[in-house]
């Protein structure tokens, strides 16, 4: 049997980050963290970490929806514990690149 954990939290006004993940049998068979911005009162996706396609990757995206795709090479506990840490840490630096309209690497 699964167990589904989400929630967001809000980091700033116009600023959160989405966790959403899922266990079976005490492991990570899913997940999806994710910053997101308000931009005119529509919520767009900066920097995404997750494990659609079967392997966990971040995808880093600009205003314009384009997207860019980094394979993370880690298990999926690992990468959810990352982008979860990562997004916690940095969260300012980008969104100030994503309101730019830049991608930061």
């Amino acid at each position: 049997m699964s167990k589904s954990v989400e929630f967001i939290v809000i980091l700033d006004d116009g600023v959160r980050k989405r966790h959403r993940h899922e266990t079976s049998g005490g492991k990570v068979i899913n997940f999806v963290v994710q910053l997101e911005i308000r931009i005119e009162q529509e919520w767009k996706v900066a920097i995404r970490y997750d494990c659609a396609h079967g392997y966990s990757h971040v995808d880093r995206y600009d205003k314009m929806g384009k997207q860019t795709k980094m394979p993370l090479n880690l298990q999926f506990e690992s990468a959810l514990t990352y982008g979860d840490w990562d997004i916690n840490e940095n969260w300012q630096h980008y969104r100030d690149a994503f309101l730019k309209g830049r991608e930061d690497e």
